[in-house]
């Protein structure tokens, strides 16, 4: 898949991630997408199918007043792109002790997009 072709469907991901619209987040996305959060080496959490990814993250979305993620590098390959990301983000609820409604929450991450088809197959956040 081009470059130019794999930016541009990640750009419309991200920019309808912050948005909150799950429609626009899974336009682009093989019905049988893999998302994988990856947090110290550990996978805590996967989904198979666009339909579960779609409901987790609209289950998502009632955390955040609102949020924002950003590109600050890409790295592009044969049908793969690694992303490094800038997330902000304002909690709606009380997370934990730690973590209230209000708290800003900033990190920085790395998002894989692998493709197939025209199409997202995979998505790791990594942590």
């Amino acid at each position: 898949m081009k470059e130019k072709s794999m930016k541009r469907i990640i750009d419309q991901y991200i920019r309808a991630y912050n948005n909150f619209d799950s429609e626009g987040m899974i336009k682009d996305l093989h019905r049988n997408m893999i998302f994988k959060n990856i947090a110290n080496g550990e996978v805590t959490l996967e989904l198979k199918g666009k339909i579960a990814f779609k409901n987790q993250i609209e289950q998502a979305f009632a955390l955040f007043q609102k949020r924002e993620m950003k590109i600050l590098e890409q790295k592009f390959g044969d049908d793969i792109v690694e992303n490094k990301v800038d997330f902000k983000g304002v909690l709606a609820v009380d997370v934990s002790d730690e973590l209230k409604k209000y708290d800003l929450i900033k990190l920085q991450n790395k998002s894989v997009f692998k493709f197939k088809d025209g199409k997202i197959i995979s998505i790791e956040d990594i942590n």
